[in-house]
């Protein structure tokens, strides 16, 4: 604005200090009489005149008033309302400066205070003793001063207005910690735009921004948690959500004892409990996750978990208690935290553990108002924790379950090199491998998966491996033990179905799958069928691979109760066969699968070592569910541990027997009493095949870890022990070769029968 548009100017004492010509022609004095005179008077003059102004001369109320520095001193400038201002921006102004809405300050193009209005609940302005013209970095009261002042001389160069920019205040409030201010500034310039300074508008906002803050951060919360199952995982996601929103630190510490499967401590929970941090998350490395230790006496920590209330504490003024405390004053000293909240994890009335919340910027410090945000983050917090632990709860337990009822580590068999895959599911599940030792030396290897997870599956894969175990010992081919499997399959799920209505079990329909191969290292043979698992895989010696042409059977107890065929064939020595569970069948045993390749170099080095690669590779990509796979590398019985002799069908038979298996025992360097035993169990055997059988008959005895003796005829008819009376002579056959043998019993095949018994082998006669 020019001097030419000015009136009149006014100095600090209220006197007029210039009187231009416009104010001559408005008022008609000279300057002459009224430079010197008080403006007060000249203006109730002006107003005395006729009672009301002269004509074409201003009221008092349409003159516009600017303060403004001059040199040192401050002096006013009056311009009429016509001189760029009209009656209404006036009544604006004074209305902005008697009752300002927000903090009011007006700075001239060099960034000095020229006016100031308070607003209702802020700092009174100008502080007490300071007068106008103290620079903007001096008087705006921000935390920042000189970044705003940049912002402002920004605004004064390019007249771009800054709206609502949200700066920190230099105040702290003991409820709220630090102002919010909402803060706006806007270039003045005359009409003939004319940079004249800057104004400020400053709304405090610090308890909308405290309430979006807190909104946001329970947001945060409320979408970062619950996704998972295990509970360091939830409280990482805790200790994750609220760093760095709300806290520098967090630290997330359970209840030992809950975390470990046992039910939480009742309120009030005494010194002494130990604490497990089960999660940390912060600009600094505080301490080791999974530490346990203690909780002391007498300590804010403590007195948390007593009476379940928050606290507040400001690092240089509470904490006394540290010395009885080293694991906190190890917390504090690594994060440098200075000012800290602590708040209980509750559920119902039982203590899950608690959170500490650690700021370490001395300026940004908790407030008391943070208590209740940090309440409500544990209140949410508690029962995702709770959900998560009585999940580890059931997972324990199932796992426990799993670990009695598995085989663990399959050892290898004589004939037979074994590796088993096993990655259970997040909620454990009912998959099994086995490996079952059957006369003849003869190995069945089966896999098994119960649909379902938790204790249920594992109950009823633990029910099937054992109805296994017993149908085994009938030396039932693999077709036949499936379908007596899925019969006992079939009564347990009519046992619950019959369970009352509430019971959830009712509503979880049980399926299973299961594949048996049963392999001979004397024929070299395998005999596999299957019942609803995938195609087994074969990798030769020669590292060639196909899937076996193995027909699919139903599921155990599948409604339409088809038959499960049955398909033998030939395994060289050194071939490797691989049964799994459908998880695996599209990555693993397809001919097309992602980790195909892994498992065709199963014909190589051991086995252990391919199960170990497909097991990083299976789990390095976070797949999910439970898996298996079953790994068998097939050997040969050496022939010089088999004897097999043809046998007449007449009285003749039991002579030539015996003494055949009398000459090859004392080859094989077992002692006497195994050989009288194996001559009796012979006798016995053949005795009965020449009595009831039909030829030919064939005598055939296996040195393994056991000594089995077979005779084989081509007679269905099934052997049965008698008890014969004491004045019978015949009828004791069978009876005698029960008590003698370990075990005995009769395997079918198309072509016939083979009774067999086994016998422990003795110790070796010295040479």
């Amino acid at each position: 604005m020019t001097r030419d548009n000015v009136l009149l100017l006014i100095d600090e004492d209220g006197r007029v200090a210039a009187w231009e010509q416009p104010a001559e022609e408005l008022f008609g004095w000279s300057a002459a009489e009224a430079v010197g005179q008080s403006a007060k008077a000249l203006m109730r003059k002006l107003r005395a005149e006729d009672g009301r102004p002269r004509e074409g001369r201003p009221d008092a109320e349409a003159l516009l008033v600017q303060p403004t520095l001059q040199g040192d001193s401050m002096v006013w400038r009056v311009l009429a309302a016509g001189d760029g201002a009209t009656t209404l921006d006036a009544a604006v102004m004074r209305a902005l400066f008697a009752h300002p809405p927000a903090e009011l300050r007006v700075f001239d193009d060099q960034l000095r205070m020229v006016r100031a209005g308070r607003g209702a609940g802020l700092r009174r302005d100008p502080p007490a003793g300071q007068p106008l013209g103290v620079p903007f970095s001096e008087v705006c009261g921000f935390a920042a001063p000189e970044e705003e002042a940049a912002v402002a001389r920004g605004v004064l160069e390019t007249g771009v207005p800054v709206v609502n920019r949200l700066v920190r205040g230099a105040e702290r409030s003991a409820r709220l910690g630090r102002r919010v201010l909402s803060v706006s500034f806007l270039r003045l310039e005359d009409s003939g735009d004319t940079v004249l300074g800057l104004v400020t508008l400053a709304v405090d906002v610090t308890e909308r921004e405290r309430a979006l803050r807190s909104q946001a951060l329970l947001e945060n919360v409320r979408t970062a948690m619950g996704h998972r199952l295990n509970v360091g995982d939830v409280c990482q996601e805790l200790a994750e959500a609220v760093v760095p929103g709300f806290a520098d630190t967090a630290v997330v510490e359970m209840v030992d004892s809950a975390v470990r499967g046992e039910a939480p401590p009742k309120v009030p929970v005494g010194p002494g409990v130990l604490l497990r941090q089960a999660a940390m998350h912060g600009l600094r490395p505080v301490s080791q996750v999974g530490a346990v230790h203690p909780l002391p006496a007498d300590t804010p920590f403590s007195h948390v978990l007593s009476d379940l209330q928050p606290r507040l504490l400001q690092v240089d003024t509470d904490c006394a208690w540290l010395a009885g405390d080293p694991v906190r004053a190890s917390l504090i000293e690594k994060t440098e935290a200075r000012s800290l909240i602590v708040a209980p994890l509750v559920m119902d009335d039982r203590i899950l553990g608690m959170v500490t919340f650690c700021r370490d910027d001395p300026e940004d410090r908790f407030a008391h108002d943070d208590l209740a945000v940090a309440s409500a983050v544990c209140a949410h917090a508690a029962p995702c924790i709770d959900r998560a632990r009585l999940y580890m709860r059931e997972w324990i337990i199932t796992s426990s379950v799993q670990r009695k009822i598995l085989p663990g580590e399959l050892p290898d068999r004589p004939t037979v090199e074994l590796a088993s895959l096993h990655v259970p599911g997040e909620e454990g599940g009912g998959a099994w491998s086995d490996a079952i030792a059957l006369p003849g030396a003869r190995t069945a290897l089966v896999v098994g998966d119960v649909a379902g997870e938790g204790v249920p599956a594992a109950i009823t894969m633990g029910l099937l491996r054992t109805a296994i175990h017993t149908l085994a010992a009938l030396d039932l081919q693999p077709d036949e033990l499936l379908a007596r499997l899925s019969d006992t399959t079939a009564r347990l799920v009519a046992a619950r179905a019959a369970l009352p209505p509430m019971d959830p079990l009712v509503h979880e329909p049980l399926t299973a799958d299961c594949a048996i191969a049963i392999y001979d290292p004397v024929d070299l043979t395998c005999t596999i069928a299957r019942a609803g698992l995938p195609q087994p895989v074969v990798i030769l010696p020669d590292g060639t691979s196909s899937t076996l042409p193995v027909p699919p059977g139903p599921p155990l107890a599948a409604v339409d109760a088809a038959p499960f065929p049955a398909t033998t064939v030939s395994l060289p020595t050194g071939s490797t066969l691989v049964m799994g569970t459908t998880a695996l069948a599209e990555e693993v045993m397809a001919p097309t699968g992602a980790l195909r390749p892994l498992l065709d170099d199963a014909f190589g080095g051991p086995l252990s070592g391919v199960r170990d690669g497909i097991e990083q590779a299976y789990t390095r990509h976070g797949r999910a569910g439970e898996t298996l796979l079953l790994l068998a590398r097939t050997k040969m019985l050496p022939g010089e541990r088999v004897m097999t002799c043809g046998l007449p069908t007449g009285p003749e038979a039991a002579p030539i027997a015996r003494r055949a298996a009398r000459r090859q025992l004392e080859a094989w360097g077992l002692d006497d009493e195994t050989a009288y035993t194996n001559e009796l169990i012979v006798s016995e055997l053949v005795g009965n095949a020449t009595r009831y059988g039909a030829p030919p008959l064939q005598l055939r005895l296996i040195l393994d870890q056991m000594l089995t003796c077979e005779v084989g005829d081509s007679a269905l008819s099934a052997p049965h022990v008698k008890h014969a009376r004491t004045v019978d002579e015949s009828g004791r056959g069978l009876f005698i070769v029960a008590s003698l043998a370990e075990q005995w019993g009769t395997r079918y095949a198309p072509q016939g029968k083979t009774v067999w018994a086994e016998q422990p082998t003795g110790i070796a006669k010295a040479a």
